[in-house]
């Protein structure tokens, strides 16, 4: 069996799994989650890469939404009143910036005192350092992305959208985290990200949802 067909296999799994969690405590399970950070951190690229498991190089135009409830925003400033608005009825939030732009990780502050000026209490967040597979660019160590997730409590990956690496992670964390709110589950069924990772496959996760 091919790696992509077992990456296909593993995401229709654990996408059955979303699913039935929602059937089975009769949700009608839809969330809005929306792709935040500065224009060039690869949030369409990221979007692409889950939902057709492709690459397309090159730059995309300003992006404000696609897709029905998942949304990929502009990192524009003159989208910025736009994006104020996505917050407020959004269940979750994916933050991401780029591994080599020092520019991008030292916005996320800024990113971060938006969204939790503008959106719910209860907003699941995920801070995603990109571009992971560009490591001879690096200008942001994966530790500094883990002590800013630990100080904002906030989950942290690092994903490639080039690759593939840990993309579907961060959407099925994120999916399985909104149903156990949904569902309000007991703290010790709380969801853990080992639940949607194949065996043979152990990102570098630090902290929890709140």
């Amino acid at each position: 069996m091919t790696q992509s067909s077992q990456l296909l296999r593993h995401r229709r799994s654990v996408m059955d799994q979303i699913s039935a969690a929602a059937v089975a405590y009769n949700q009608d399970f839809t969330h809005k989650t929306i792709l935040v950070g500065d224009s060039g951190v690869g949030k369409t690229s990221l979007l692409v890469q889950f939902d057709q498991g492709k690459f397309i190089p090159g730059s995309f135009s300003a992006t404000v939404g696609i897709g029905f409830t998942i949304w990929d925003t502009a990192g524009q400033e003159r989208f910025r009143s736009v994006t104020h608005a996505y917050y407020r009825d959004a269940q979750a939030l994916l933050l991401l910036y780029d591994i080599t732009s020092k520019s991008s990780f030292d916005n996320t502050r800024a990113w971060l005192t938006e969204i939790h000026e503008y959106a719910q209490n209860d907003v699941v967040i995920m801070l995603l350092g990109n571009k992971s597979d560009m490591a001879s660019a690096r200008v942001i160590r994966r530790e500094e992305g883990e002590k800013l997730a630990r100080e904002y409590g906030v989950i942290f990956l690092e994903t490639s959208a080039k690759t593939g690496l840990n993309v579907d992670e961060a959407f099925m964390t994120v999916g399985k985290e909104l149903v156990r709110r949904s569902v309000q589950l007991p703290v010790e069924h709380r969801f853990h990200l080992h639940d949607v990772m194949p065996p043979e496959k152990e990102p570098s996760v630090c902290c929890s949802f709140r």
